[in-house]
C-alpha cells in the first residue's frame, strides 16, 4: 500500500519503504504524537525517533528485532512520556541535544550537536539544530526525508509562544538550515499530525514571516 502519513491514535502504523530504510510512523498520547520507528534494511538496527506515549504500543511496533537508539527532538513532556519505559525495555541509548538534555526524564547517553550524523544500521541521519520551539531542539535528515519534531509542521513553525525573538530565532533556522539548503520534494515528518513536503510549505515563507507564528 502507498505511504500517506495519515494516523490515528489507536490505529495501525503506517510503513513506507525506501532503498536501504523503513519507516513506520504511529500516533499515540493525549496529543496525537507521532512516533517514528527507523530500520536500516541491511543490519536491521532501529532507532525510534521520540518515544511519546503508550510505551506497550510503542514496543509492540517495535518487536523482536533490536533497536540501538532513541531519538528524543525536544524536551517538551509530550515527546517523553514513554521514554524511560522504552528505553528500560529495549536497552537503547537516548540521545538529544545537550540544550534540551536537562529537560528529559532519563540521563541522556549521547548528546548531538548540529551537523553531527546519528547511524540506524549502515544510514546516517543528519542533526539539524532548530532553535526557538525549546532551545535544544533538532531535526533528523536522511536523503529525501526530514523528520522535524515540533519544528515545522503543514502550515508553519512550531509554536514560540508568541515571543518574537523566539520566533525570529526559529524562523531564521527553518529558513536557513532547512528551506535554502533542502530539495522541495523532501517530505517533512512532524511531531503531530500529517506530513507535508517542502515544496508544499516554501510559497508560504513570507506569509509566516509577516504574521509572526
Amino acid at each position: 500500500m502507498t505511504y500517506t502519513g495519515d494516523v490515528q491514535v489507536g490505529g495501525p502504523a503506517d510503513l513506507r519503504e525506501l532503498p536501504g530504510l523503513t519507516i513506520a510512523k504511529l500516533a499515540v498520547g493525549l496529543f496525537d504524537n507521532n512516533a517514528y520507528l527507523l530500520r536500516c534494511t541491511r543490519t536491521g538496527d532501529g532507532v525510534l525517533i521520540d518515544a511519546a506515549a503508550e510505551p506497550d504500543r510503542l514496543l509492540e511496533l517495535i518487536g523482536d528485532r533490536p533497536i540501538s537508539k532513541i531519538i528524543t527532538t525536544h524536551q517538551h513532556g509530550d515527546h517523553w512520556q514513554a521514554l524511560a519505559e522504552v528505553a528500560r525495555a529495549t536497552g537503547a541509548s537516548v540521545i538529544a541535544h545537550p540544550l534540551d538534555a536537562p529537560g528529559l526524564p532519563v540521563p541522556v547517553d549521547l548528546e548531538v550537536e548540529h551537523g553531527e550524523e546519528i547511524t540506524v544500521g549502515e544510514v546516517g541521519l543528519e542533526v539539524i539544530h532548530l532553535r526557538g520551539h525549546t532551545p535544544g531542539s533538532i531535526a533528523l535528515y536522511h536523503p529525501g526525508h526530514l523528520f522535524t519534531g515540533d519544528s515545522l509542521f503543514p502550515g508553519g513553525v512550531g509554536n514560540t509562544n508568541k515571543d518574537p525573538e523566539r520566533f525570529a530565532q526559529l524562523f531564521a533556522d527553518v529558513s536557513e538550515r532547512i528551506f535554502d539548503r533542502l530539495p522541495d520534494d523532501t517530505w517533512v515528518y512532524p511531531g503531530h499530525g500529517k506530513d507535508t513536503t517542502l515544496g508544499a510549505e516554501r510559497p508560504h515563507l513570507p506569509e509566516w514571516r509577516e504574521r509572526g507564528w
